[in-house]
């Protein structure tokens, strides 16, 4: 996040991430005219005739506008036409005079304003916001213009602003930007925050979903007034400085169309009981009150500035969720599914590590995610059953889990150099206030049960994790005394930690049964119209904590959630059964997006990845895995010692848990944020008490229902185009005006499980299904295939085969091909493949070449475990020791190498052998023309050689005239006393 230098980026499209992230990195093209609307060389509302066509495209890209004056500006407003809220058409959607969503914004600058122009997703309607630069400090000035306007009129209007604020400087692009997210202010003026870069992650039911890769921080006042200037204020620029610690291009995303901040069961729900009441029109934007889930909003406090001042917020402004999105494919024999995993990141109470554990008086914990994982088969895109059913599609379904810190009144002291620093309980409630409207809150979202899997130390030592342990059951037992009895909180407390530790308790087994009974109460929502598909409702959730539910808490949900996946697939029709072993290429794909789920949200709240992984708890690569755990061991504490406290800050400042009022301390002088986080003790007397037995609240606890899918044809007074106009998922998913390349479709760039495929093929069979285990052998994925390229050892009983044979060998570096061919059998002539290896069974000694061949199973097919097959078992090693023997095949290797034609006869005479060839020959009559040449020695040289020669009877004693002799130098230093060793000089 940047603060703008009041530069302009130029005409064009904001920038993505990169050209291969792009969803539409091509221009629309306007059916009513051929101009490249996104090209950079042409705005995209200012037409190519203006009065600034006969300069060059760089002059027109860089020559001002100016500002239309106020009462020019309203005037125009009321020569269009104006649409009334709801009229729509009975034309086709495209055509419709009302705007579903915006979906790209174009920011327009003067001396005095700044005009958001927002188009839709086919650049055909647009509308624009103003916003007041001269405002007094403090105050926020933005109108919203109601007006739908075409291209043509949206280039007649800023033409008009262009040409009435010529003399004070025109009309300028500041930026062309993906979306507005909010308006913050610190100490004096307030700033416009913008995202200028985003990339595809997801696409849920035809609706892309969006990380954010980069954000601008605008500043609304005029940059001429020296009032305004932030570098004499020293206290906003150390706001801003606060502010950009808190990094917004990892882990924050955004939806135009679909609502990311609750699931996929809500949503549906929502819709149907949209049909059910006959409104129409269920867009989030036109709804009194948001329907968006707050709690997982996190620019709720930029966004509330923007809705005092305009009517419609979340019509120009987006909301945004901090988590961690994946998608990937899932393709059986050509059927693809789709697999996303979302997490949801609460904004309340909100921290780092050691700064927030436990709750807080209103009952949110630290820590809290909410995961949702939904798989969908892709016969059809959209949320609609074929035959005009609704809000029907019975081919998505979707589980929910939850984690968060254990909701008691605990902290941990970090000033110390201790990596655990000891677990304090600050209060004792008898009546467990704080944890009765957590799970009050619990009830509202998802209903009853709730399954409580805690996952804390039962015995240590010296008590830390014991202790909470001992009061979190106390306080089950004391919320549950007053639950009717088929709505009790289902508590499971298991020690998992020492679990992983002996040897005699098998961690996923445990994890797998308390899956099962965690599947069997909560369930899981799989959509239909209640006919021809039924519809289950997931009611209740599974809660998962450890000390910080990150290590223990991700393997516990990855195992839950492993064993949804097997009822979702079930239910779509994909696998038989319910279950899917580990080691296929479903449960590795799922295992990687699990475990990119888990480190983003280790590193939001701990500051480094997972420390201990599913290979740890499985117990493969211990090695490989324990080297890891360390290291991220001690990034963890460096971040929990020195960074979590800028962290923090950043997040109270962009949260809005700290608002600046003058007089206040600042916010780095506080000593301690937590009446920030909770509520001031003066205002309880205030405050209608809760009462302490009937603390929950009964219409959450009901079963949830799906509303019945409506058809079009039953909705009275209603047409097609209407129902669709919230949903158009059509014209964002394909794009009819785009013209693009697979290479830049997202659903072609996703990972699948056809990267996991193996490589080599052990029998003429090669198993594409996704729900096969592979072996250790064939676990090489495609993209690994040439990492390595190193020596090919040659079996010598193969090679002299193929040598009779005439067949020829790969030179040395050289990958035999027939090993990573998938189109052609491992071994040609139909003889059965044997793996290439020099140790080979016994039989082959003395016996044919056909008895070499391997051990081999039914049908003639080499047997499964190739390594067993090429090692020699005990009783032949013994055998071939005790009797010797040469095979034929070795004899003629051995005939082969002692005829080679490079060897060269010894030299035993001076005469040349007759049967010598020529370059030999040559070799011969060169050195002997050459031996003329060759310097003769000289006295001195011959007498210095026999020196060297000369030994005497004891060549060990140094005799006095050995002394002058260069090479007893350090013997003669010895005799004076000094060091044999070279003596270095030491600087003082």
């Amino acid at each position: 996040m940047a603060i703008s230098t009041g530069s302009s980026t130029g005409l064009g499209e904001p920038e993505e991430a990169s050209l291969e992230d792009r969803d539409d990195a091509e221009p629309y093209m306007d059916r009513e005219s051929s101009i490249d609307m996104d090209s950079p060389l042409h705005s995209p509302l200012l037409p190519p005739d203006s009065s600034l066509s006969g300069t060059t495209q760089r002059e027109h890209e860089e020559l001002p506008r100016d500002h239309l004056k106020q009462d020019d500006y309203g005037r125009l407003k009321d020569t269009q036409p104006k649409v009334a809220k709801g009229t729509l058409s009975t034309s086709k959607l495209a055509t419709s005079d009302a705007i579903s969503r915006m979906h790209r914004f174009s920011l327009y600058e003067t001396s005095t304003r700044f005009f958001l122009v927002g188009a839709d997703v086919l650049d055909r309607k647009f509308r624009i916001l103003k916003v007041d630069r001269t405002s007094e400090p403090g105050v926020l000035n933005v109108s919203e213009d109601n007006i739908v306007y075409t291209k043509k009129e949206m280039n007649q209007l800023l033409n008009a602003v262009d040409e009435g604020n010529r003399l004070s400087g025109g009309l300028k692009l500041r930026s062309s930007t993906w979306g507005l997210l909010g308006f913050i202010r610190f100490t004096g003026e307030y700033y416009m925050l913008v995202v200028t870069k985003r990339s595809q992650v997801a696409m849920i039911g035809g609706h892309y979903v969006y990380q954010i890769d980069g954000t601008e921080l605008i500043s609304l006042t005029t940059t001429g007034s020296s009032r305004f200037k932030t570098d004499r204020n020293s206290e906003e620029g150390r706001f801003i400085g606060i502010l950009n610690n808190l990094d917004l291009t990892r882990s924050f995303y955004f939806s135009y169309s679909y609502d990311i901040t609750q699931t996929l069961q809500h949503n549906i729900l929502y819709a149907r009981q949209a049909q059910q009441e006959r409104r129409v029109d269920t867009s989030p934007q036109d709804q009194p009150t948001s329907p968006y889930n707050e709690m997982f909003v996190w620019n709720h406090y930029l966004l509330n500035s923007a809705a005092d001042c305009l009517k419609n917020p979340y019509d120009w402004c987006i909301p945004i969720i901090h988590g961690f999105i994946d998608q990937a494919t899932l393709s059986v024999y050509g059927r693809t599914v789709y697999v996303t995993i979302i997490a949801r990141r609460s904004r309340f109470f909100a921290g780092a590590r050691f700064l927030k554990r436990g709750t807080n008086d209103l009952g949110f914990v630290a820590n809290d995610v909410e995961s949702e994982q939904i798989v969908s088969d892709m016969v059809t895109t959209s949320f609609h059953a074929p035959g005009k059913r609704l809000w029907a599609n019975p081919n998505y379904t979707s589980y929910v889990q939850h984690r968060g810190s254990i909701p008691l009144y605990w902290s941990q002291d970090s000033t110390g150099v201790t990596p655990k620093p000891d677990i304090e309980l600050d209060l004792i409630d008898p009546f467990y206030s704080a944890a009765a409207l957590h799970f009050d809150d619990l009830f509202r979202r998802y209903g009853a049960p709730v399954y409580v899997l805690n996952l804390v130390k039962a015995r240590e030592r010296t008590p830390r994790e014991s202790k909470l342990l001992k009061e979190f059951t106390n306080m089950i037992t004391y919320l549950n005394q007053f639950l009717p009895d088929e709505r009790k909180i289902i508590y499971k407390a298991w020690d998992m930690s020492r679990a992983s530790k002996s040897r005699d308790q098998d961690v996923i087994s445990t994890l797998e049964s308390i899956a099962a009974s965690v599947l069997d109460v909560t369930g899981f929502f799989h959509n239909g119209d209640g006919c021809s598909s039924l519809v289950q409702m997931q009611n209740g959730v599974a809660r998962t904590n450890c000390i910080d539910c990150l290590d223990r808490t991700n393997a516990a949900q990855f195992v839950i959630g492993k064993l949804a996946l097997g009822h979702q697939l079930h239910a779509l029709g994909i696998i038989e059964g319910t279950s899917i072993e580990y080691d296929t290429d479903a449960v590795n794909l799922y295992t990687h997006m699990f475990h990119s789920h888990g480190d983003s949200i280790a590193i939001q709240y701990g500051g480094s990845h997972l420390v201990n992984t599913m290979e740890t708890y499985r117990k493969i690569n211990q090695w490989t895995s324990q080297s890891r755990d360390m290291v991220e061991s001690v990034k963890r504490y460096y971040h929990n010692s020195f960074l979590d406290g800028q962290r923090q800050e950043a997040y109270n400042l962009f949260l809005g848990n700290y608002i600046f009022v003058q007089g206040q301390p600042m916010l780095w002088d506080l000593s301690t944020d937590y009446y920030l986080h909770h509520i001031d003790p003066r205002l309880w007397l205030d405050q209608k008490r809760r009462s302490y037995i009937n603390w929950f609240t009964p219409s959450y606890l009901a079963s949830h229902t799906m509303p019945e899918s409506i058809a079009p044809h039953d909705l009275e007074n209603h047409t097609l185009p209407e129902i669709f106009l919230d949903d158009d998922y059509w014209l964002e998913y394909y794009k009819p005006l785009a013209l693009s390349s697979f290479l830049k479709i997202f659903s072609f760039r996703m990972n699948s499980t056809l990267r996991y495929l193996p490589l080599r093929r052990h029998d003429n069979h090669h198993e594409l299904s996704p729900f096969k285990v592979r072996l250790a052998a064939d676990s090489e994925s495609t993209d690994k295939a040439n990492e390595r390229k190193g020596v090919t050892i040659v079996d010598p009983l193969e090679r002299s085969q193929d040598i009779q044979k005439g067949h020829s060998h790969p030179t040395i570096g050289s990958v035999e091909e027939h090993s990573l061919s998938l189109h052609e059998p491992p071994n040609h002539h139909n003889q059965p493949y044997s793996p290439p290896g020099i140790l080979k069974d016994s039989s082959t000694l003395g016996n044919t070449v056909q008895s070499s061949l391997p051990n081999l199973g039914k049908n003639g097919k080499p047997a499964k475990d190739s390594l067993a097959v090429a090692q020699w078992t005990m009783n032949q090693f013994v055998t071939n020791s005790l009797s010797p023997s040469v095979a034929d095949s070795e004899m003629a290797e051995y005939g082969r190498y002692i005829s080679h034609p490079l060897n060269l006869p010894l030299v035993v005479s001076t005469e040349v052998p007759a049967s010598s060839s020529l370059e030999f020959l040559t070799y011969i009559n060169s050195v002997s023309l050459n031996a003329s040449s060759i310097p003769h020695s000289h006295g001195e040289d011959i007498a210095d050689y026999d020196e060297f020669l000369h030994v005497e009877e004891n060549p060990l004693t140094v005799t006095d005239a050995d002394t002058p002799k260069k090479r007893y130098k350090a013997y003669r230093q010895w005799l004076k006393g000094k060091s044999l060793f070279k003596q270095q000089r030491i600087d003082p």
